[in-house]
């Protein structure tokens, strides 16, 4: 069975964790109705994307 030969470094444990962070999602305000969506995505609250309407949304 393969065991390492040294222990490994806190300096190398945390670079190899460097990744691992939980971080927080971007949000943008949506110009048409003023919800928050993330970007390149479909406001799911009027239904536009880009400048215009692309999913009609039902009052």
């Amino acid at each position: 069975m393969a065991v390492p030969k040294r222990k490994t470094s806190p300096s190398k444990r945390n670079m190899r964790r460097s990744h691992d962070a939980l971080r927080v999602e971007a949000f943008q305000e949506c110009p048409n109705c003023g919800e928050l969506y993330r970007p390149h995505n479909l406001c799911t609250a009027c239904g536009h994307y880009n400048g215009r309407e692309v999913l009609p949304v039902e009052a």
